[in-house]
């Protein structure tokens, strides 16, 4: 009977998910829960951003917390997104998240959120962008020389490869944020050549942005942030309707021992500096720091009295909030031309890192072990990979915005802290 059921769980289906859970809240849950039942899956496995988010900013509590989160709610094992992907555009985000996945071998399909819900439309159009047709990649310069937006700039590049009316729907979902998303995923799958099959869920009832709430049980992410930071001291209790109780319970007691919530303006300062001993020739070493934009950063610094305060001074339509805030936490951690170049972000992640994992988790990172293409890290030695190294330092960085009485110990915490072990599932 033994034998059976260890057989059962060498060979359970697996699905993989992409996350941030910044904070975890009901739309998270409905999407892990859907994901599982969709797909038929025996287990979950999720790739989580790890301290500095997607869109240039520090997460609104450390990714320990957030593994804890993805843990309650029933993810089996947590694995990082390493910082040079998950601190970039959406392409890169997406290829390093869906390498990982790929890379451990246990996984046999994706699930990702999106607005349209519908991933017929998304497969075909990333079976033809992963040839990387010419008139796309010339319409999309052309639109971003223009001084358009990046989705702006991709939606209307996708009307040189279809006939309308074709063309104008799919303008109009390729502008979207999660289908810009999901559309990457399955152009990563495409240029690994992944078995690993992708499938979607339409997003309910709160969009990616939205920083209102209209609903009693789901909200954004982006809104729940907004009424923590808003309502400061008692910013957590107004997002309790729309999180899991095991999500208030893990931020009340980061709250409590005064590691929660962080925001760009603990980092200002920081910032400030790296920026004011800097000359313009030295920021254009920054990597992504194109166009003069550095020329904008300095000379809007002086006049800014909040890190909002800069990146709204900063910003256009080209450049827009999420692509400053990039450049201003490359600048902060001196991430240059040269050290990415040394890290080669082309040729995929250089290991798995393990946040966490429960019961079954475990009996799946057994397995990932044997199948895994890469390295599989749960403690970090002395000698690291430079991609290894950022993440150390970008987790030290990241203790920079807690008390003073918590940064040393904080500061080494890649180190210290083993992968999170709940023993269910």
């Amino acid at each position: 009977m033994e034998t059976n059921q260890s057989q059962r769980k060498n060979h359970m289906k697996t699905v993989g998910i992409v996350v941030e859970y910044n904070p975890l809240h009901n739309g998270h849950t409905y999407h892990f829960t859907e994901a599982k039942k969709q797909t038929a899956s025996d287990a979950v496995v999720a790739v989580m951003s790890g301290h500095f988010l997607q869109r240039g900013e520090p997460a609104i509590v450390n990714k320990w917390a957030r593994a804890e989160m993805a843990l309650h709610m029933g993810v089996d094992l947590v694995l990082e997104i390493p910082f040079v992907y998950a601190t970039q555009n959406a392409e890169q985000f997406a290829f390093g998240s869906i390498a990982t996945l790929h890379a451990t071998g246990i996984v046999d399909e994706v699930c990702f959120g999106s607005e349209s819900g519908d991933i017929a439309w998304i497969e075909k159009l990333a079976a033809v962008l992963a040839e990387e047709p010419l008139a796309f990649q010339e319409a999309l310069h052309k639109g971003l020389a223009q001084g358009w937006s990046y989705p702006a700039a991709y939606g209307a590049a996708i009307q040189a490869l279809f006939p309308s009316p074709a063309a104008d729907a799919l303008q109009d979902y390729a502008a979207e944020p999660n289908n810009i998303l999901g559309l990457n995923y399955c152009l990563a799958l495409h240029r690994l050549q992944s078995p690993m099959r992708p499938t979607t869920i339409k997003r309910q009832k709160a969009g990616y942005h939205q920083e209102t709430v209209t609903d009693q049980h789901i909200a954004s992410a982006t809104a729940l942030r907004k009424l923590i930071v808003d309502h400061a001291n008692d910013g957590l209790h107004t997002i309790r309707p729309y999180v899991p109780p095991s999500t208030f319970e893990i931020l009340q007691a980061e709250k409590t021992a005064g590691r929660f919530p962080l925001t760009w303006e603990r980092f200002y300062p920081y910032l400030q500096h790296q920026l004011l001993t800097r000359w313009p020739g030295e920021l254009t070493a920054i990597h992504e720091m194109n166009e003069g934009i550095e020329h904008r950063i300095l000379q809007a610094l002086p006049r800014s009295t909040s890190f909002d305060d800069l990146v709204e001074t900063v910003k256009t339509k080209r450049y827009t909030w999420a692509r400053i805030q990039r450049l201003l936490l490359y600048s902060m951690l001196n991430l240059t031309r040269s050290k990415m170049a040394a890290i080669n972000v082309k040729q995929g992640p250089a290991y798995i890192r393990v946040l966490g994992f429960n019961r079954t988790g475990q009996h799946l990172l057994k397995r990932m072990k044997k199948t895994s293409s890469l390295p599989v890290i749960t403690r970090i030695a002395k000698d690291k990979h430079p991609m290894l190294m950022l993440d150390v330092q970008a987790g030290a960085l990241y203790a920079l915005g807690l008390p003073e009485t918590l940064r040393q110990n904080e500061m080494q915490r890649e180190y210290w802290q083993p992968p999170l072990h709940l023993d269910h599932a």
